[in-house]
């Protein structure tokens, strides 16, 4: 079990926390931000054998949420969202830079991945987006957490951008990877650019049933697949992917990764109990809460204009950082970059 006392439990750990008095260049380009890093970014190699040791379980809501923790006890806490067809250890190496700075690190599994467990049955297997944000206040309601710094990418990006709406007085403040991912089903129906349908192939591919199959015999290969497109810069290892890839073994993976693409299409109906938050956030509100904003040059999801395409959906202190060489999988290829902008914009909440 990781010692949330003490960050230094986490294997490998030394090899991060050795930059922490003076973390390099991220070679982010900044977009009227004070104190912008500057220079020529490099994607960082992935070890692939950190760990975060014994994981830790609470019952939250619907689930018995599996998470990594980090750093002291009562230090200023940090939830960090993974996406998909990722897990945790995004965050292997960006955990201990935040725990040496002082701060309760929580990593969860979301549901469908990892240790995390539905309690019931019974329970409808549900991935629409507002269930998976209420996943995670309850978790933090579980944990006693009352406001954290919210971060992460992918369908963490988004579940972040959901609670700093809906629940802002427990986002102290966001670090969103590709801005504002918040998905409004109606504008969903309008097709995109050609280039751009091609990069999400796999969402057409799980609406049908083949693609269902296809995920449920070759998840690994799948992924691996996924990964490879969406960082064409980042050389990981097989031990990178294999430690990750064991995520995928949850009983519930299949039915949560394709109901969370299928409802986000129309293809598939959602919980009539979240139909209200539902309309709430397809309305597009502005986030209010500090953030900011990342976005991966090389991430064939990052839209043209250095962040300008979403600027306008964040009214609170706001700073945005483009990284060049880097793709999707932000803090997995960034990790220091990725925890300055957690510092940064908990920064931003205390200006």
């Amino acid at each position: 079990m990781v010692d949330r006392r003490s960050f230094g439990k986490i294997v490998g750990v030394g090899a991060a926390g050795a930059s922490l008095t003076g973390w390099s260049d991220t070679g982010a380009t900044a977009d009227g931000a004070v104190g912008a890093p500057t220079g020529a970014a490099s994607p960082t190699p992935s070890p692939g054998h950190a760990s975060f040791g014994r994981l830790r379980r609470v019952e939250a809501g619907e689930l018995s949420v599996g998470y990594a923790e980090a750093g002291p006890a009562h230090g200023p806490a940090v939830v960090l969202l993974h996406g998909w067809p990722y897990d945790i250890h995004s965050f292997v190496e960006v955990a201990p830079l935040l725990a040496a700075r002082g701060h309760q690190v929580i990593v969860p599994y979301l549901r469908g991945h990892g240790t995390t467990r539905f309690r019931s049955a019974r329970t409808f297997r549900n991935a629409q987006q507002s269930v998976i944000a209420l996943d995670i206040i309850a978790l933090m309601d579980a944990l006693k957490i009352d406001k954290a710094v919210l971060a992460g990418f992918d369908w963490g990006a988004r579940t972040a951008d959901i609670i700093a709406v809906l629940r802002p007085e427990r986002c102290r403040a966001l670090v969103s990877v590709g801005g504002y991912l918040i998905t409004d089903r109606e504008r969903n129906k309008r097709p995109l650019p050609p280039k751009a349908e091609w990069a999400w192939w796999y969402q057409y591919y799980f609406a049908t049933e083949r693609g269902r199959l296809g995920l449920k015999e070759n998840r690994a290969d799948l992924a691996r697949l996924v990964w490879t497109f969406n960082s064409p810069t980042w050389h990981y290892d097989d031990a990178t992917f294999d430690r990750t890839a064991k995520a995928f073994d949850n009983p519930d993976y299949v039915a949560i990764v394709i109901h969370n693409y299928r409802w986000r299409l129309g293809l598939a109906q959602g919980d009539p109990r979240y139909d209200r938050l539902e309309r709430q956030l397809a309305a597009g509100p502005v986030v209010a809460v500090p953030t900011v904003t990342l976005d991966g040059r090389k991430d064939p999801f990052t839209a043209a204009g250095d962040g300008s395409t979403y600027r306008d959906r964040f009214s609170g202190p706001y700073a945005h950082r483009t990284l060049a060489d880097i793709g999707h999988n932000v803090p997995q290829e960034a990790p220091e970059a990725f925890a300055r902008a957690v510092v940064e914009a908990d920064g931003l909440a205390g200006s």
